[in-house]
């Protein structure tokens, strides 16, 4: 007998907040509420000890289906290709020129709040095509 399993997904970078709201914005994800007895996720922060205070942020579907994305500070910066990336699903059953038009539209949506375009993939016998991106610290995700 199998289960289900909730999960969320993690990234590391070094300003979560902007991190998060970032990907909040291309999601449709919100902030969750700030813990009982605190105002604002701003509040909470300020009672952190000063080491702590701006370390993690996160973000949640507000449908409850996707998973929670959790951003956590650490002090090494990206230098290398993420061995994991999310695929922002945006020309799907889409085909050719049109997909391609639906890809675009989002990436000029995308790079207005600072993504980087990166590269357009074309379709070729296997796969359609898909626009590679990087987020607001330079973390890859395609739009596909």
């Amino acid at each position: 007998m199998s289960s289900i399993k909730k999960f969320q997904v993690t990234f590391d970078c070094a300003r979560p907040e902007r991190v998060a709201r970032f990907w909040c914005e291309v999601l449709g994800y919100v902030v969750p509420p700030a813990p009982e007895g605190f105002a604002d996720w701003g509040d909470f922060d300020r009672a952190l000890p000063p080491e702590r205070q701006g370390s993690a942020f996160a973000c949640v579907d507000p449908t409850g289906v996707g998973p929670r994305l959790f951003f956590q500070r650490v002090p090494e910066g990206k230098t290398v290709k993420n061995r994991l990336h999310i695929d922002v699903r945006v020309g799907t059953g889409l085909v050719g020129e049109e997909r391609v038009a639906a890809l675009k539209a989002e990436c000029a949506r995308l790079v207005a709040l600072g993504a980087v375009r990166v590269r357009l993939l074309t379709a070729d016998e296997e796969n359609e095509s898909c626009l590679v991106m990087q987020d607001v610290e330079g973390n890859e995700f395609c739009l596909d």
